[in-house]
């Protein structure tokens, strides 16, 4: 099924997606948004579809501790572009079972804790459809959250109609959408080993580090903390911008109390702790 949705053009996938929810939209439905360009361009679609039908859409943003503040602004300003009924729910993950220890399979008990609360909301809304923005590309990486989202039964349209990562933006740059070069903002906990404690304090020095960074024109930055090292990861053409500001990133993140600190030569990549 996968094979033959990929073997269609982009227009026949937009096609097909717009078709499934404009009927969905028949009826309440709401999307998890994150503010990322993926959930930003279902909520311009679902919001256009629930329009036109008359229909309640609401698009749903987790408080959390572990992700960065700025997901929050960039979520109020995709439900407002997307004409959604804005809702937030606030959650402390570090209070799921297993979570502070960074387990492998971290991403999978964040998710189910998320994604319960979320069907609780759908069911006190008169809700049937919730949707979830991953992508064809997702199923390259290790995404352990994605059987959290199956288990569920929570639709990924996304992924299901076979939209890379480039069609995304792409598409979300068509509508005039603000997130659509808008680098991917994952979890903070990713910027640790697994099963390496996970302490709010910590969190929120390596999140301090790297928007201090982008305030500096590095757009993708991830610092990753091992122990007492901070790995630099930013791509590999802004070595020299980084060279160049070397001493004021030092002060910056000596600022913050990392002790040693470190440029990887790999160049930033997406899941390295992974590896």
């Amino acid at each position: 099924m996968m094979e033959e949705i990929r073997g269609q053009t982009f227009s026949q996938k937009q096609e097909m997606l717009v078709k499934q929810l404009k009927e969905e939209t028949k009826n309440p439905v709401c999307l998890a948004l994150s503010g990322g360009v993926d959930s930003s361009l279902l909520a311009a679609l679902i919001g256009k579809c629930a329009a036109e039908n008359g229909t309640k859409a609401y698009g749903v943003t987790f408080d959390t501790v572990l992700h960065p503040a700025a997901d929050m602004e960039a979520a109020r300003k995709a439900a407002e572009e997307g004409g959604l009924l804005h809702k937030v729910i606030s959650v402390n993950e570090l209070e799921f079972e297993r979570i502070k220890n960074n387990p492998k399979d971290r991403c999978y008990i964040c998710k189910k804790g998320l994604f319960q609360k979320l069907k609780g909301f759908a069911e006190n809304h008169g809700v049937r459809t919730i949707y979830e923005g991953s992508n064809y590309d997702d199923l390259s990486q290790y995404r352990p959250g994605m059987k959290a989202v199956k288990e569920l039964e929570i639709s990924s349209p996304l992924l299901d109609h076979g939209f890379t990562k480039k069609e995304i933006r792409e598409w979300a740059s068509q509508l005039g959408i603000s997130s659509a070069s808008r680098p991917s903002s994952p979890c903070m906990a990713t910027r640790l080993p697994y099963n390496e404690e996970l302490d709010l304090f910590t969190l929120r020095r390596i999140e301090a580090a790297e928007e201090a960074l982008k305030e500096l024109g590095f757009g993708v930055i991830r610092v990753r903390l091992h122990k007492d090292v901070a790995r630099l990861e930013i791509p590999v053409e802004q070595f020299s911008q980084a060279l160049e500001q070397v001493v004021l990133i030092r002060n910056i993140l000596k600022s913050l109390d990392f002790r040693y600190i470190t440029l990887d030569l790999e160049g930033f990549r997406s899941g390295s702790m992974d590896i």
